[in-house]
């Protein structure tokens, strides 16, 4: 039996725009038109998911899936740092964002590490394995980086040289103990 998940970025919001810790705020009125653009491209799914964020609900919507929140698919909780911008934190927590960035362990904001989330959506992921057929979720980008890393049994600091856009559809295929993946490619409106 295999499984093909296809995992899709939210469209852009102010968080991404700004480079802020995710706050749960909105898709902004461009990417929710982005996302409604391309909805022809996604189809639909039989098991829809999304990550619990609001944009990525949104997303969903606006691709015209029915897609469930699982807590499973949420960001990295990123305690004390979220809404806050990468440039503030840096500048008021230098010692800290270079840990955070060396060191896949290491929380120093108080919330959840690099490790433990692709623990958690590696689990996820794996759970999927038991059952076959199609499943799309939207994602956080640090979810799927997350479980490409994790399909791949690559160290977890991989996770920082990938780079996930925004409404780009990466594919796994899982089976026999294993995933195999398909890198991203941006959802675009058929002609």
């Amino acid at each position: 039996m295999t499984v093909r998940l296809t995992l899709i970025s939210p469209a852009t919001g102010e968080a991404l725009r700004e480079v802020r810790f995710d706050d749960d705020g909105p898709l902004d009125p461009a990417g929710t038109a982005r996302a409604e653009a391309v909805a022809s491209a996604v189809g639909p799914s039989p098991r829809a998911y999304a990550s619990p964020s609001r944009r990525c609900r949104d997303t969903a919507r606006a691709l015209g899936l029915s897609a469930e929140p699982l807590d499973e698919l949420a960001g990295c909780a990123m305690g004390r740092w979220r809404g806050r911008t990468l440039e503030a934190v840096a500048a008021a927590e230098e010692a800290g964002i270079a840990a955070w960035l060396s060191d896949p362990a290491a929380a120093p904001h108080g919330g959840e590490s690099l490790r433990d989330l692709r623990v958690r959506v590696g689990r996820w992921l794996d759970g999927l394995r038991d059952g076959s057929g199609r499943v799309t979720a939207v994602a956080e980008p640090d979810v799927i980086r997350a479980a490409m890393v994790h399909a791949l049994a690559a160290p977890d600091a991989t996770a920082w040289r990938l780079d996930v856009r925004p409404l780009t559809a990466v594919h796994l295929s899982g089976r026999a103990g294993r995933w195999n993946l398909r890198p991203g490619e941006p959802l675009v409106p058929p002609r």
